[in-house]
């Protein structure tokens, strides 16, 4: 079973979204376990203190490194015979690696995730040194803190979790899951809404017909919106035929 710590300073601002929806009742059903760690709790003084000023001066405050280390310590971890193959540690960072749906894959297959949420400025640079922490970032972009940034990352990981979600299939078939490709559009009941019907292919019955309707409509999404994934997605000659006459016919 996935085990996932975070090391959190507002563990209040994760209790309810780790507990509500898909996620709750993958937590009631023991698929995962998810833990919070407070990060105060590892303070040194009276006062809780877990940041401070920076080195060299300039604004912003600098998460301290020995209630980091504290916390990441008292985890049954042995960071001697560390094995990145089952464990992984994450900071959530601007300064990271994008965070993508195959980098989901790969950590719901582990044994255990620890994700500490970064906050202000970052952390002293000494940790990441001294333990086997990797950055992430879920996108270009700067969050007040790293509790959404985790709550991101867990929902999109335990998902792939046999069992969580009700159809598994439903799952590991969505955007992104196919050739680094968008999904295809959805539609469901009625057959027609206020003039608009839905697609015949998918009312055709015809697997194979449903099947090539779904990929040229996956493709197209995917040269609208996200045109960059292309260079990544695994594409057949007729693919290329079919990106090449939607361009031109725009």
């Amino acid at each position: 079973m996935l085990r996932i710590d975070i090391i959190t300073l507002f563990p209040e601002a994760l209790k309810v979204p780790l507990d509500a929806s898909v996620l709750g009742r993958g937590k009631n059903k023991e698929l995962f376990d998810i833990r919070l760690i407070h990060l105060r709790d590892f303070a040194t003084d009276k006062h809780s203190t877990v940041d401070d000023t920076p080195f060299g001066g300039g604004g912003g405050m600098v998460l301290k490194p020995e209630p980091l280390a504290s916390a990441l310590e008292s985890l049954d971890i042995d960071f001697d015979n560390f094995d990145r193959q089952k464990t992984r540690i994450l900071l959530t960072s601007a300064a990271g690696p994008k965070f993508d749906h195959q980098t989901a894959v790969k950590l719901s297959m582990i044994e255990r995730i620890v994700i500490i949420c970064g906050h202000y400025k970052g952390i002293d640079e000494r940790i990441l040194r001294l333990f086997p922490i990797d950055e992430i970032s879920i996108g270009d972009f700067v969050l007040t803190g790293g509790e959404p940034a985790a709550w991101v990352m867990v929902d999109a990981i335990v998902r792939l979790i046999p069992g969580v979600v009700g159809n598994f299939e439903s799952a590991i078939a969505d955007s992104f899951a196919e050739d680094n490709l968008l999904g295809a559009p959805c539609y469901t009941r009625p057959a027609k809404f206020r003039g608009l019907s839905v697609p015949d292919e998918l009312l055709s019955g015809n697997h194979r017909e449903i099947e090539a309707f779904r990929r040229k409509t996956a493709l197209a999404k995917t040269a609208e919106n996200r045109p960059e994934l292309l260079e990544k997605a695994e594409l057949s000659q007729d693919d290329e035929t079919f990106l090449k006459k939607i361009k031109k016919d725009k």
